[in-house]
């Protein structure tokens, strides 16, 4: 079983820029490809970016394209989400997960089978 823990978040100005952190303990985690979501107060969680278990194929949704870099180091079993040019509207709670579950979409909350317990992110105008 895969354990997962965000760090990182905190206050941030906007386009000021914050680096979030996911380690992993349990099984290696370049088994697994992996993913960023966050979810907003009174929102739905929703897709932000995933990197495959190698680290050269990335995927992000349109709102942080250009501006977030998703990367992973394997020897340190962890994954990273770096976050530039930060708006007010990226305020959320922002989790890693593991893929887990072949044949639904890579941008589906149901694709993962865990998750971290989050970091907060806010962003002030």
């Amino acid at each position: 079983q895969v354990q997962l823990v965000e760090s990182g978040g905190g206050l941030v100005q906007a386009e000021g820029s914050l680096r979030l952190s996911c380690a992993a303990s349990g099984p290696p985690l370049s088994y697994y490809a992996m993913a960023w979501f966050r979810q907003a107060p009174g929102k739905e969680r929703e897709f932000v970016t995933r990197i495959s278990r190698s680290g050269d194929t990335t995927y992000y949704a349109d709102s942080v394209k250009g501006r977030f870099t998703i990367s992973r180091d394997n020897a340190k079993n962890t994954v990273y989400l770096q976050m530039n040019s930060l708006k007010p509207e990226d305020t959320a709670v922002y989790s890693c997960a593991k893929d887990g579950n072949m044949g639904v979409p890579i941008d589906s909350v149901r694709r993962y089978d865990s998750w971290g317990q989050g970091t907060q992110v806010t962003v002030s105008s």
